[in-house]
């Protein structure tokens, strides 16, 4: 129905504006118990008809109130990223109300260790603990143990070829946090598509690097987030993996 996917693209700009609030303090150590959203630049406290979603941004003309400093262009765009992602969300799983909370639940915690990544190139562990454990507890309540020993396998799969590279490029070609986040990526894709996802993951990232470095962006040895290019493409194995598996042989 219309009025639920409106209310779905709604809850998705509430949460786009956490997001973007939760993914900014973060990192820097600032406490969501501080309150409203101050401007990075006068430090004036945001009043909340200056952080409506995406309004507020297009309304101000992308500009601070106070100072006219400018404003990212960050904020809006998670903002309309996770409410159109809540609404695919809702077209696909409208009818299966747990599969659509639980799938909610790790959009918003991929969206959160994406954005960090791609900004600090850190993958923060709580995030991803956090997300084993809701995955976890999903497979151990809705399917049999063969589907979560599946994940299982493919997570410590992914975090092994992973470890191994960041040993033997000593660091330099993969981090930990990337390997941590692989037990995760294991359990979200199964062991039947796990190369698939990492094989996309390795083709985005080098395209993407080579696009940096021919640009001037990046040089050879800049060390490029591998995080986004992991979570992006967890979706992109969900949409193409099965496909891929066949024509591949996996």
């Amino acid at each position: 129905m219309f009025i639920f996917k409106l209310l779905s693209i709604i809850l998705g700009l509430v949460f786009g504006s956490f997001f973007s609030a939760l993914s900014y303090r973060y990192p820097r150590g600032i406490s969501n118990s501080k309150g409203r959203s101050m401007c990075p630049k006068c430090k004036n406290k945001i009043s909340w008809f200056d952080n409506i979603p995406v309004y507020s941004f297009l309304l101000l003309g992308g500009k601070c109130r106070e100072c006219k400093g400018k404003i990212s262009w960050r904020y809006p765009i998670i903002e309309l990223t996770t409410a159109f992602s809540f609404l695919f969300l809702y077209t696909q799983f409208s009818d299966r109300p747990l599969l659509f909370f639980y799938s909610i639940i790790v959009l918003s915690i991929l969206i959160l260790i994406l954005i960090i990544d791609f900004e600090h190139k850190i993958i923060p562990d709580t995030f991803v603990f956090l997300g084993i454990s809701f995955s976890v507890v999903y497979l151990l309540l809705t399917t049999n143990g063969y589907q979560l020993v599946s994940g299982l396998s493919a997570g410590f799969l992914s975090a092994f070829l992973l470890l191994l590279l960041h040993i033997i490029t000593k660091g330099r070609g993969m981090g930990l946090g990337d390997v941590k986040f692989a037990v995760w990526g294991g359990i979200l894709v199964g062991l039947k598509l796990n190369l698939i996802w990492l094989f996309l993951a390795f083709l985005t990232g080098g395209v993407a690097g080579i696009i940096l470095i021919t640009t001037r962006r990046a040089g050879l040895k800049d060390q490029i987030a591998f995080g986004p290019f992991l979570i992006i493409s967890i979706a992109l194995t969900f949409f193409l993996g099965e496909k891929l598996r066949l024509f591949m042989g996996f």
